[in-house]
């Protein structure tokens, strides 16, 4: 999908069918209201005073028809608009009132995934607002959270680490930032844990390090960091195959960090950025790293690898190690890391673990603000004993089961600078249900909080 703008446009008085809001609590007085014909028209849509109803009212001429659309409050939200995005005919339309939020849904309304099958050929809904200094802004948001999409959504035969590299490559060169990627023995002797997690990849999915740099460097540093496993197998701790199935999506983590740097350039935040995207295939091969194997670490801690199925926070701990040697002002991570944050607290909000309360208010208020939930987790000291080993530093993945997010996340708190305000947000990046404006498959969830949050403290 391209032409974001183009689906939202200033209101200059062009002719288009207008969109008419009734609030819930209003609606039986509105129909009322209505002439005879507008009735019979509620009456055939099930048009009811649930929100997200809608009917098309008919006019005076024959081709004259208008949109009636049921919301919970007059105030919108970004997803009150999408299902007529999905569903109108294409065309222009305005709202009687204020778009706000909504311009958001109305864009990813209209979002499909077509990389695999013919487009299905349904010309653009348009949406004319009387708000166009908002169209910018929001273009950019659905742009990122499209490019999230479009990532996860790619299979593994097509998006690997290389073409990873290639997304960094890009954004670099569309924003001047500086590009550097290590491989090879550079890799395995500076970052050995993320060597082992791909070294049983095949010839052109060979493992490697990302990083973007961007910015004043006399402006406040911030690392974002995304977890790229490109493919998990699940190693020699094979995965089942209905574990195995959505795997393409394991770089979900390193898709969001990709799309909010791509927001921080764009709007040229007064920050020096760096991005830091550790890619990889967890793939099975006679020189795939082993259970019981001791990794050695870019931090110097050594780590007992008790399952090669833990393998994303083993690329995080060398690239959060990374990221603190530059000394930045704040860390966040995006990762797909554990199943146990999706028993907790399901595929819709990220577990979301912060060591830094002013960050913490920060993210959290953000979230509340774009509606953007997130969910905070522990880092609950009393849980750090799990990672003991008897013959390394720590274990990668302790036994019992209990506490698997914050276990992950107290392992990932272990290569962060003492004294670094850091987040991390364990997001599922997948929607396994459809909702208006979100389809099944790849999605952004968190992306627009921890944008929201960086814009307000550094636009």
């Amino acid at each position: 999908m391209a032409g974001y703008t183009d689906l939202l446009q200033p209101d200059r008085g062009q002719p288009a069918r207008t969109i008419e809001i009734v609030e819930a609590t209003g609606f039986e007085a509105w129909l009322n209201a209505q002439p005879p014909r507008a009735r019979a028209a509620v009456a055939a849509h099930k048009m009811s005073g649930k929100a997200g109803s809608s009917a098309i009212l008919p006019g005076d001429a024959a081709d004259d028809w208008s949109v009636a659309l049921a919301v919970g409050t007059a105030t919108l939200g970004p997803w009150d608009l999408a299902r007529l995005a999905e569903t109108l005919p294409e065309g222009p339309y305005r709202l009687a009132g204020d778009v706000g939020a909504a311009m958001l849904g109305w864009v990813l309304g209209q979002y499909r995934f077509d990389r695999y099958r013919k487009p299905e050929g349904e010309g653009p809904r348009i949406l004319l607002t009387s708000e166009p200094a908002k169209i910018e802004e929001t273009a950019r948001i659905a742009a990122a959270t499209i490019k999230v999409r479009d990532l996860v959504n790619i299979g593994a035969s097509d998006l690997g680490p290389a073409e990873l590299e290639a997304e960094a490559k890009a954004l670099a060169d569309a924003h001047g930032a500086t590009l550097t990627v290590t491989k090879g023995e550079a890799l395995a002797k500076g970052y050995p844990m993320i060597q082992a997690v791909g070294q049983a990849a095949a010839k052109g999915r060979e493992p490697r390090l990302i990083e973007l740099e961007w910015g004043d460097p006399k402006n406040p540093r911030i690392a974002i960091i995304g977890k790229g496993v490109c493919f998990d197998s699940g190693g020699l701790d094979i995965k089942p195959s209905a574990g195995m199935l959505l795997m393409k999506k394991d770089m979900g983590g390193a898709a969001h960090a990709l799309a909010l740097a791509g927001l921080v350039m764009a709007a040229r935040l007064k920050v020096r950025l760096h991005l830091l995207v550790p890619a990889v295939e967890n793939a099975i091969a006679g020189n795939a790293f082993r259970p019981g194997d001791v990794l050695q670490t870019r931090k110097g801690l050594t780590v007992e690898n008790t399952n090669t199925d833990a393998e994303g926070r083993l690329i995080l701990g060398d690239a959060l190690t990374r990221a603190g040697e530059d000394k930045p002002e704040m860390i966040l991570d995006f990762a797909t890391l554990t199943g146990a944050a999706r028993v907790a607290v399901g595929p819709d909000l990220p577990a979301t673990f912060v060591n830094d309360e002013p960050l913490a208010d920060a993210l959290f208020a953000a979230s509340r603000e774009v509606d953007d939930p997130l969910w905070r987790m522990p880092l609950w000291d009393g849980y750090d004993e799990m990672l003991k080993s008897d013959i390394a530093d720590m274990v990668n993945a302790p036994d019992g089961g209990f506490a698997g997010a914050v276990t992950a996340a107290l392992f990932l708190r272990r290569f962060v600078p003492e004294g670094t305000p850091w987040a991390h947000l364990d997001t599922f990046a997948w929607r396994p249900a459809g909702k208006p404006g979100r389809p099944k498959g790849g999605d952004a969830l968190g992306l627009r909080a921890a944008w929201a949050m960086l814009k307000k403290r550094y636009d």
